[in-house]
């Protein structure tokens, strides 16, 4: 596959924003180029991710967030506040042997969000 102008510009945009909705890329590759639309990026990003070079998440309801491949880690967001953090694969070490010896089954940590309450919410008493 040729690496086009306007692919370059869907990778580096989602370099830059770490994580985000093909809207924002959107946005993003619009100030370079305002011609792209909308079915470009989502095309662009199917298609970067099937080559392995970018991921997407699912951080709760609504349009996948995409990151580059090597920006692997846990995502918790929460339910109340919409807060996203990040944390180490390695939390989720004790489960991936668990899933393996039970089920036989592999998981990919790196694509993974959790949701719940932040601490702050938890604190404060929020209710999802």
């Amino acid at each position: 596959m040729r690496m086009t102008p306007q692919r370059q510009l869907v990778l580096d945009a989602v370099v830059e924003l770490e994580h985000a909705t093909p809207e924002q890329i959107c946005q993003h590759v619009q100030r370079v180029t305002p011609t792209v639309n909308i079915t470009t990026i989502y095309r662009t990003l199917e298609l970067l991710e099937r080559l392995g070079v970018v991921r997407h998440t699912h951080l709760g309801h609504g349009a996948p967030t995409y990151s580059a491949h090597e920006h692997e880690h846990v995502h918790l967001a929460c339910h109340s506040c919409g807060k996203v953090d990040e944390v180490p694969r390695d939390v989720m070490d004790d489960l991936t042997e668990t899933l393996l010896r039970r089920n036989g089954f592999t998981l990919d940590a790196s694509h993974l969000a959790l949701s719940g309450t932040c601490r702050d919410c938890a604190t404060k008493g929020a209710r999802p």
